[in-house]
């Protein structure tokens, strides 16, 4: 029995050593992993440009309205419609088609005063508003001055544009980059070497052409009384786009 015991707790102490003595070669195999590359980024040179093109617009719209007042919403209504209705026919006696002129708005609500702090009714507003999209550009004047002859009493303004315009923006984009590489090379020369692959060209329309918007009720009115035309004058537009670039700088070995 006494052997037994011993031999038991040899058995005992043999478990155990060969637990410790597996720890080591675990412990060894964690050592042994690979090591992570170190990479380092490739050195850049970055440069920022801007590029212009001339845009001449060769569109145009205008918006029209009438506005009447009368004592009932009925009589304003009524006296509205066949005011605009001349509106569009004289545009349309210019040359205008049918799918370019849009009612834009139309509302009928109260005329109402204030005399002594207390509310009165005096009759009722109508106003229509239809948008015009000139197709020729010269005859802007001619189809301002028919509306206000026919009973246009409000004109919201003109607004120019360019069918062009992508075409154009385009022209600046290529510009700009032109720009920006011409740029990095000279900085990479002058470093010592040479311009590697872009890394991220980046554009930014910065100069887009706003609306120009042409007020000339009253000058439309001394106009017509001399039989004057409307003069109007398109000019040009600027359209500028700016590109910030990346790109890799290859040092001379």
């Amino acid at each position: 029995m006494s052997f037994d015991r011993a031999a038991n707790r040899g058995m005992v102490r043999l478990a155990g050593m060969a637990a410790i003595a597996l720890l080591p070669p675990a412990a060894g195999c964690a050592q042994d992993a690979p090591a992570q590359p170190n990479i380092h980024p490739p050195s850049q040179i970055v440069t920022t440009a801007t590029g212009e093109a001339t845009l001449i617009p060769d569109r145009g719209i205008i918006t029209f309205a009438v506005e009447e007042r009368a004592s009932t919403a009925a009589a304003a209504g009524a006296q509205n419609a066949r005011l605009q209705a001349a509106v569009i026919s004289a545009l349309r006696a210019k040359g205008v088609a049918p799918e370019h002129i849009s009612t834009s708005g139309y509302s009928v609500s109260p005329d109402e005063q204030y005399p002594k702090g207390e509310r009165k009714l005096v009759g009722y507003i109508a106003r229509n508003s239809v948008v015009v999209d000139v197709q020729k550009l010269d005859l802007v004047g001619a189809l301002i001055d028919a509306a206000l002859g026919a009973g246009a009493n409000s004109i919201g303004g003109l607004q120019y544009y360019s069918t062009s315009f992508e075409a154009v923006r385009r022209s600046a984009l290529e510009s700009a980059v032109v720009k920006a590489r011409a740029d990095a090379e000279v900085m990479a020369r002058a470093a010592g070497g040479s311009l590697g692959a872009p890394l991220e060209i980046a554009a930014n329309n910065t100069g887009i052409p706003r609306a120009m918007v042409l007020q000339q009720v009253v000058a439309t009115g001394r106009a017509m009384s001399a039989g004057v035309e409307t003069p109007v004058s398109v000019g040009e537009q600027k359209v500028t786009v700016m590109v910030t670039t990346r790109w890799v700088f290859v040092a001379t070995r």
